[in-house]
């Protein structure tokens, strides 16, 4: 089993997620014919896999800075 992404943590992945720990979709840059093979794979343990997910739903609940070029979650 792999190791959680999140910085500085060496707890074992339980979640597996397309978001980084920024809470964005990351481009593998390749040709891509599908959702599962656009966007990087990244582990999470049980407890940063929740902290992602609260702070994703809340930046996307928020109606200021939406500027930037980031995709949405939701988006998808």
């Amino acid at each position: 089993m792999s190791s959680c992404d999140y910085e500085d943590c060496s707890e074992k992945a339980e979640n597996i997620s397309r978001l980084s720990p920024e809470g964005y979709l990351v481009s593998t840059g390749n040709k891509a014919y599908s959702f599962r093979e656009a966007y990087k794979r990244f582990h999470y343990c049980e407890t940063h896999h929740e902290l992602l997910m609260n702070n994703v739903w809340n930046r996307v609940r928020k109606t200021d800075d939406k500027d930037d070029d980031h995709v949405a979650p939701t988006a998808i």
